[in-house]
């Protein structure tokens, strides 16, 4: 069935323009890299291919695939592991704009050359959002790519559209210009690369899914277990209970998933399985670190196999991971031997025969699970005969592979650089930052411990040959702006609160130095980091906030507080004080400090009976019903009786505000030229903005009442 999505560190497209044509059949295509890191034999490759952009168009496929790729790896463990990715989009001129049936049955049928379409490819009993690809069409174009192959790469179709849409299953499919474009290719990679299943708790939207009635789902992250029984049995998420969820909450055990409402339970309150928006949890991060490392080999280079000499350096050839470095441990016949990517055995003055293994690990804490741990290692092993003499043939050393340096790298990157290996010795790699040399001489260097700030300049030299890195250590700007507040608050020592009576919006922007797509995300007191994507329905407009958030196909968007999915969800109404932290990554992966401010929403006002505006001459006497003030001036004190509302917004009262047991009593934005005494309100009493100039009495408030006074 179609599956939905979730949510920074890529380049901006690498033009390269010579066409292939795969066949007769086929439209001329234009192979891009977009972001390669090594031979596509022994990386893991994406290959996007684009259907619907006329030759006019292909420069908004590219700033597509920059989007779809900078939020892709913003996401662990995508942003770890993106040095084992290679990255292309394949570039085909549609002869007409646009797919088929988009956006509904009645939009033309479109011939374009992945004849991809909305409603299941035009199927009226199909939904809008199912997107389809002609699958032998899109293969055809992937194998365009040289040194890809069904085995190590993952095919991605992107629609010129800005309708919601896409797929998952074998080959993923997402629309190109929707708000929420972006967010469909991680989730759908959990899917096929990553065999997770949904943690939707309906089939059909908005449709309640039935209790789950099966047995222990061999789903990882789900399950019929309660925590003390997963500890117990050592099963499931069992390593990860109590730790605090990348996507909010702490892992624990949620009902719904796997399309059911009840019965089942899922490790997360709402990760990218579940949500778009949100970050894998920990359980899938950890399913996904394994896949992507199973499609490459960690241990990819060095002496082969079998028996050598002991007058010679043996070496292997790692992966590289920006944010460690994978760990070599030798022996020599079961005992310690140092060394790091290379020993030099002619050092040791060995006789006879011995046995030398090297070990690759990836240390990385995205996974607890020792059998994931252990498919996380790879070993060499050497027969050593001392009796051998190694040939010694000329070695130029020069460099082999690297860090790609056509971009910046991160100021926390671990940056790489391999070289040839001479027989009888190892070669140091001289680094420099800014032209000082630093300590390191090994094939890794991590900037982290370096702290950088701003941008500099990194070499790695040896005899004969430099490369050379722009090291972007400057961190994005995140903005936001809001809609027009009522009131705003401002206290020393507290983030600044802005007050609310409405729904409100929310628009987050980033600036940097790097070009490319930043990444903007917010999070909502505490809660899991969402992404930032506009308003489903128009990438430009601000994302909208309400107290229970807005139904669009469905699906809640925008409830503040504690978020809702479905429209059965039923957490408590957002209404009152939030925090709100927000933050951006830029397209070399540097993540700013997160920002935060205070937003209150104020339950509605009750509807006005009496509405007041201009200039009311005297005294005012609220005897009943609902009493608005409307930009008005008394010129008296008002009084508000028992059981009345009082609801002034943007006014002046020259004079005393007193009230006993009144319903509601609202001072929104205005000035009371004397004292205030409100006693004993039984709905609310809510006073934001505004000044009273005398003494201030409130007293027997109910508990949900606001005074920012």
């Amino acid at each position: 069935m179609w599956r939905r999505a979730v949510v920074a560190a890529v380049v901006a497209v690498v033009p390269f323009v010579t066409p292939v044509v795969a066949s007769a059949q086929l439209e001329a295509a234009n192979v891009v890299p977009v972001r390669i890191t090594g031979d596509p034999a022994k990386r893991f490759n994406i290959v996007i291919v684009g259907d619907g952009y006329t030759a006019a168009e292909l420069p908004k496929f590219r700033e597509h695939v920059d989007k779809h790729m900078n939020v892709l790896l913003s996401l662990e463990p995508f942003k770890t592991y993106r040095s084992y990715l290679n990255i292309y989009a394949v570039e085909v001129a549609s002869p007409v704009s646009g797919v088929s049936c988009d956006p509904d049955l009645g939009s033309p049928r479109r011939a374009t050359p992945l004849k991809m379409g909305f409603w299941g490819g035009c199927n009226a009993s199909s939904v809008q959002r199912l997107l389809t690809v002609d699958n032998t069409a899109l293969t055809q174009y992937a194998n365009l790519v040289p040194g890809t192959n069904s085995g190590n790469r993952q095919l991605l179709a992107i629609a010129n559209s800005n309708t919601y849409g896409g797929a998952g299953g074998t080959y993923a499919t997402a629309s190109g210009g929707n708000a929420l474009s972006a967010l469909i290719t991680p989730h759908e990679l959990g899917h096929s690369l990553g065999g997770l299943d949904d943690e939707y708790d309906y089939y059909a939207r908005g449709v309640k899914g039935d209790p789950y009635t099966g047995g222990e789902p061999s789903s990882i992250h789900h399950t019929l277990l309660t925590p003390q029984q997963m500890t117990a049995q050592q099963k499931k998420w069992w390593r990860w209970l109590g730790e605090q969820s990348l996507s909010g909450g702490p892992i624990g055990r949620y009902e719904g998933g796997l399309y059911s409402g009840s019965g089942v339970w899922r490790p997360s309150k709402h990760s990218m399985m579940k949500t778009l928006g949100y970050y894998f949890d920990q359980i899938a991060r950890e399913r996904m670190t394994q896949r992507i490392s199973g499609k490459t080999n960690i241990l990819q280079d060095g002496i082969p196999a079998g028996t050598i000499g002991a007058d010679r350096v043996v070496w292997v050839g790692t992966l590289h991971p920006t944010s460690h470095a994978l760990t070599v441990t030798w022996q020599l016949d079961g005992n310690p031997l140092p060394g790091s990517r290379s020993v030099d055995l002619a050092a040791l003055h060995l006789t006879g025969r011995h046995t030398l293994t090297a070990t690759v690990i990836d240390p990385t804490d995205f996974v607890r699970d020792p059998a994931v741990r252990q498919s996380l290692t790879k070993t060499r092993t050497w027969a050593v005969d001392a009796s051998i003499t190694t040939p010694r043939p000329p070695t130029t050393v020069t460099f082999t592979e690297s860090t790609p340096a056509d971009h910046p790298v991160g100021g926390k990157d671990v940056v790489y650089a391999e070289t040839t290996h001479p027989v009888d010795r190892i070669v140091p790699i001289i680094w420099k930052l800014d032209g000082t040399m630093l300590a390191e001489t090994g094939t890794d260097l991590d900037l982290k411990p370096l702290q950088l700030t701003g941008t500099h300049t990194l070499t790695a030299s040896v005899p004969g040959q430099t490369l050379t890195w722009q090291v972007d250590a400057s961190v994005p700007v995140p903005a936001f702006q809001l809609s027009q507040p009522v009131s705003t608050v401002v206290k020393p020592g507290q983030p600044t609160e802005y007050i609310f009576n409405a729904p409100f919006t929310m628009k987050l922007t980033a600036t940097d130095d790097t070009p490319g797509y930043n990444i903007t995300e917010f999070q909502t007191d505490g809660d899991g980091w969402f992404n930032y994507f506009g308003w489903p329905t128009d990438a430009n407009s601000p994302y909208r906030f309400t107290a229970d958030g807005t139904v669009i196909d469905n699906l809640v968007y925008g409830k503040l507080g504690e978020p809702r999915l479905s429209p059965w969800d039923t957490p408590p109404s957002g209404y009152g004080r939030h925090t709100i932290s927000y933050r951006a990554a830029d397209p070399s992966g540097n993540i700013s400090p997160a920002g935060k401010f205070a937003v209150t929403l104020l339950k509605p006002a009750p509807a006005c009976t009496t509405t007041v505006t201009g200039t009311h001459l005297g005294p005012l006497v609220v005897s009943n019903g609902v009493t608005c003030l409307d930009n008005a001036e008394v010129t008296g004190p008002v009084t508000v009786l028992p059981g009345a509302s009082l609801v002034a917004t943007n006014a002046t009262i020259d004079g005393p505000v007193s009230s006993v047991l009144a319903s509601t009593v609202e001072l929104l934005n205005t000035t009371v030229r004397g004292p205030a005494a409100i006693v004993g309100t039984s709905d609310t009493l809510t006073i934001a903005g505004g000044r009273i100039n005398g003494p201030k009495v409130f007293y027997g408030t109910p508990k949900e009442s606001f005074v920012s006074q």
